[in-house]
């Protein structure tokens, strides 16, 4: 069911290079978006009410595209009290984990006595998307708008797809209230982003855009960056399990799974160099999928993006993880302290027997929303001073200024910009 690559192959290393991802959209992937991006530009709410009929089977009007308190009342009135619970645990992990990561203002005196420094403020208004489709994320509202609220964000509007009764599933709008959501609009997709860069009549612009999404609205993030701030390039799931022969195979068919039922376009990867548990893993997965309600799904996508991979040992194995750079890695062997400072473009590493990426998707405390596609060699996952902008602040006395203006003067002269040099000179009360 999964393609399996072998060490021992003389073909390996050509295999191996083909992981060495690097994520470039194709041209009729940029046209089609690019196309969807202009029309919402060009026509606004009317785009975005044409595109819910087309892609979800909606008929909104433009006093139906955002969620109304009605709404969330009875979203709230239906949600059992177990559900809610288990929400407002994820969200305090969450909130907690974020609070020890914000970025605090500081300052200090440099060489010439100036007093230099950063000043840390949240962004004022940002827009999450949060994908619908076959499964509606609500643990990714808990996963990214609880970023915002913790990172103090007065606006947070948050764009997702509705149903083809115009609805939003009543979990996700009960934890949208929970972690934040200060504005909600059922609108998916490509033109969802679209609307946050450029805004329409009912949705004003935003200062910049968080969340995971499908193809289309990676590719639209990516074109849009920019015009507007973007966080990540987050797409379709995906898994890396690094492990030898300590590893329980059951346990890493059941990771690997959780990942595939995503759909068709996650990709899910097993590097191991025990041949045993490799034989063993890929049994146990042919046994648990016929126990899960999406088994045709997950199948799909076992049989398009999933790969099993025998190693000469764990080095070679760690190699191939940096090339990967999976989003989520499963990291499970014997001296995982030696091993986890050389996993250097991992989105996400869940250690041990017991960490199974599915903690992370939904309780544990960072932000499930992470790189993929390769993309983790370039960017981190979402993280709650990604909502905080820097600025610089820069102030001199008198007599710093005295110290800094011969270099100023100096640099000035170098690059032949004389009136940066007179701005310093003309305070210090010397001859021009």
């Amino acid at each position: 069911m999964m393609k399996r690559l072998s060490y021992t192959s003389p073909s390996f290393a050509a295999q191996v290079r083909r992981l060495d991802r690097r994520h470039v959209p194709s041209a009729e992937l940029s046209g089609y978006v690019a196309g969807i991006i202009a029309e919402v530009v060009k026509d606004g709410d009317k785009a975005l009410l044409g595109f819910a009929e087309k892609f979800d089977g909606a008929k909104l009007s433009v006093k139906t595209l955002a969620v109304t308190p009605a709404e969330l009342e009875e979203a709230a009135a239906a949600v059992p009290a177990k559900v809610k619970r288990a929400l407002a645990l994820a969200h305090k992990n969450v909130r907690s984990f974020a609070k020890k990561g914000l970025r605090k203002d500081w300052s200090m005196e440099n060489a010439q006595g100036a007093e230099v420094g950063e000043v840390y403020q949240p962004f004022q208004r940002v827009g999450i998307y949060v994908p619908g489709g076959s499964a509606p994320l609500i643990s990714t509202v808990i996963m990214t708008v609880t970023l915002a609220q913790a990172a103090g964000v007065p606006e947070i509007v948050v764009c997702t797809p509705c149903d083809k009764e115009g609805r939003v599933n009543a979990a996700m709008l009960v934890a949208l209230k929970l972690a934040g959501a200060t504005e909600i609009y059922k609108v998916g997709g490509a033109h969802a982003i679209a609307a946050l860069a450029f805004g329409t009549k009912t949705i004003r612009p935003v200062e910049k855009i968080m969340g995971p999404g499908n193809k289309f609205v990676v590719e639209a993030k990516r074109q849009l960056f920019g015009a507007v701030s973007i966080d990540l390039l987050p797409g379709p799931s995906e898994i890396m399990v690094l492990a030898d022969d300590s590893a329980n195979p059951a346990f890493i068919a059941a990771d690997l799974l959780a990942q595939a039922e995503h759909g068709k376009d996650s990709q899910v990867l097993l590097a191991t160099d025990s041949e045993a548990l490799l034989e063993a893993v890929e049994l146990a997965v042919e046994n648990q999928l016929s126990m899960l309600p999406r088994a045709a799904l997950a199948r799909e996508s076992l049989e398009s993006g999933g790969t099993l991979v025998l190693v000469k040992d764990l080095e070679q194995g760690i190699a191939l993880a940096n090339a990967w750079a999976p989003e989520h890695l499963s990291l499970v062997v014997r001296k995982e302290k030696k091993i986890i400072p050389q996993l250097r473009t991992s989105g996400a590493i869940f250690v041990g027997h017991y960490s199974p990426v599915a903690v992370g998707d939904f309780l544990a405390g960072p932000s499930h929303t992470l790189p993929t596609g390769g993309a983790g060699k370039s960017f981190p996952g979402l993280t709650v001073d990604m909502f905080q902008r820097r600025t610089s602040i820069v102030k001199l006395s008198a007599k710093a200024l005295e110290k800094s203006a011969p270099v100023v003067e100096l640099f000035a002269e170098i690059e032949g910009l004389a009136a940066h040099g007179r701005s310093a000179t003309i305070r210090t009360g010397r001859p021009l």
